[in-house]
């Protein structure tokens, strides 16, 4: 229970070097914090030395922990993964094992390390000096017993809580189970989600030790909010930091959408997989993250990509079915994607075969050219933003950049490594801008790595360089492919493809070539029908791009398409 005039523990900030405050007298000294495997020396995290005759241990390979306490994976929080192996056994979940846990030498020195932290989530070292006097007499406090659930799952909180004393784990319950998804100590503010959006409370918390804690109510946390903007800022980076995370998440109703699921994170926002909740149809729903919610430009900037992205229908680009504006940001419905990013399937395959690179390549030509037709420059053209479904078909993702033909107004230059030269340098963007990082991602796709070193790309070296040969790379490139990489990525536009659709009938000879049977028929079984296309001169790319559609569909369909060269008719006076 509350009681705001108990004794309160003493706390003192004092100020360093502007603009952090640390914790007066907090050793200075760098702490080695160790994993549990380094310090149980067990041998079961990865290539250990027991990991390959009795298998990792989970909490050495559960990734959606990385980071917790300062650890690798769930190595200083493996009191939360079920499954460890400790004490020459087996564990059980956490529920089974805790009471055990919390007597585990290795949990009390955790526990003593993360006290003297000094990482940037802890709260009261954004207050300033000249503030913290007035805000700590005006916060109540409150001291919870181990094994207390103080924030429930789904409930209206009024309140936050920065730890003073103690520890606590943050955890949802899904589907039957009690899902860990977090662990808060000293100096940490928990609730604070829910303060500050206004939605109900996420995951349980509940003490893990005895804990005392200083109250925030909503009225307080608000006036600290509007007197300091750069506390604002850091609690809106922390609640951005703790939804970027592949935890499992409480279902979050956004409307008439409800999230169940983390897909995947950007520089802006954050993906979730969630469904309408009154047909049941499966959405993706895009989250702008709430330290960008902040900023009028990038509000502006998500508001556009919403009206851009509904403005276009095309085959090859993502739908978007409605905006919410909810919890102090703003929401994308938008169709949910079976399938891999372009950077997932080189991280898998370490090479995409040319065969499926001009294919993929082709269909994200056929879709830019759809958009620059509408008047549109994607200008984050990436790996990550190339999405490929069952059947190999392709869908372009984010447009949160896009803006007109023809903007010189220097702005985010989306993902550096793809990044069109006279786009870094805030000259006019146009069609090429795309085509630059369309190339940039096919010279990926092929040689299973990026063109430039990471420190030449730092310093913008690329700006004055030319991409390496990717022939040199892949020997047995096929020569149109490797032509169109070096021509697509020349520093210079004006020697770059002039549209999309040039682009495309450069890649069309090579694409016509590829075999689109996936499986045999029978002899016997074989049907052929012949289909002449006639047009006029200059309809060349209008007739490629039809020619494409048509082979992707009849690829979905196993059907065989050979295409042979143009014949020039002579027309004949009636």
């Amino acid at each position: 229970m509350a009681c705001g005039n108990m004794a309160r523990p003493a706390l003192r900030l004092a100020r360093k070097s502007e603009p952090e405050l640390v914790l007066e007298g907090k050793n200075s000294m760098a702490i080695e914090r160790l994993n549990c495997w380094e310090y149980s020396k067990c041998g079961r995290e990865s290539c250990g030395n027991n990991s390959e005759g009795f298998g990792v241990c989970p909490a050495a390979s559960e990734a959606s922990f990385d980071g917790i306490n300062g650890g690798q994976n769930g190595g200083r929080i493996c009191w939360a993964i079920a499954g460890t192996f400790c004490g020459d056994k087996v564990q059980g979940s956490f529920a089974e094992k805790r009471g055990t846990c919390l007597e585990c030498d290795f949990f009390k020195q955790v526990q003593r390390e993360e006290g003297t932290n000094s990482h940037k989530v802890k709260f009261l070292q954004f207050v300033s000096e000249e503030a913290s006097t007035s805000i700590l007499k005006k916060m109540g406090f409150r001291h919870v017993r181990a094994g207390e659930r103080f924030l429930r799952q789904g409930q209206q909180v009024d309140a936050a809580y920065i730890i003073q004393r103690g520890s606590c784990l943050a955890f949802v319950e899904k589907d039957d189970a009690m899902l860990p998804v977090g662990h808060y100590g000293k100096g940490d503010i928990v609730g604070v989600i829910a303060i500050l959006t206004g939605e109900p409370q996420g995951p349980h918390v509940e003490a893990e030790t005895d804990m005392d804690l200083w109250v925030v109510n909503r009225d307080l946390f608000e006036n600290i909010s509007n007197e300091d903007p750069e506390l604002m800022r850091f609690l809106t980076e922390l609640v951005a930091e703790r939804f970027d995370s592949r935890r499992p998440i409480a279902h979050r109703v956004i409307g008439k959408y409800v999230a169940t699921s983390f897909v995947r994170s950007g520089g802006y926002a954050i993906v979730y997989k969630g469904v309408h909740s009154g047909l049941n149809m499966p959405v993706a729903i895009k989250m702008m993250r709430h330290n960008m919610a902040m900023d009028p430009d990038f509000l502006s900037s998500f508001h556009n990509e919403a009206k851009t992205i509904a403005s276009l229908r095309h085959d090859n680009i993502v739908r978007i079915y409605d905006i919410e504006e909810k919890y102090r940001t703003v929401f994308i419905i938008m169709e949910y994607l079976d399938g891999e990013t372009v950077r997932d399937m080189i991280e898998r395959l370490k090479r995409i075969s040319p065969r499926l690179a001009v294919d993929f390549l082709a269909q994200s030509l056929v879709g830019l050219d759809y958009a620059h037709s509408m008047g549109i420059i994607h200008r984050d053209i990436a790996p990550g933003n190339i999405m490929v479904e069952p059947g190999d078909h392709v869908k372009i993702l984010d447009f949160g950049l896009a803006c007109a033909i023809g903007t010189d107004e220097y702005g985010a230059a989306g993902t550096l490594w793809y990044t069109a030269p006279e786009q870094i340098n805030g000259d006019v963007v146009d069609q090429r801008t795309d085509i630059y990082s369309l190339g940039i991602t096919a010279y990926e796709m092929v040689t299973g790595e990026k063109p430039f070193a990471k420190e030449d790309v730092e310093t913008l070296k690329h700006l004055t360089m030319d991409i390496p040969d990717p022939g040199k790379i892949v020997p047995d490139l096929p020569p149109e492919l490797r032509q169109f990489i070096l021509k697509a990525c020349r520093r210079e536009p004006g020697e770059r493809y002039a549209s999309a659709a040039e682009a495309l009938d450069a890649l069309m000879a090579l694409w016509h070539r590829r075999n689109f049977t996936k499986k045999s028929v029978p002899a016997g079984q074989q049907k052929m029908k012949a289909l002449f296309l006639v047009y006029e001169e200059g309809q060349e790319s209008a007739v490629n791009r039809l020619i494409m559609e048509l082979g992707t569909r009849a690829d979905e369909m196993e059907i065989t398409i050979n295409v042979a060269d143009a014949l020039t008719l002579s027309r004949r006076g009636d």
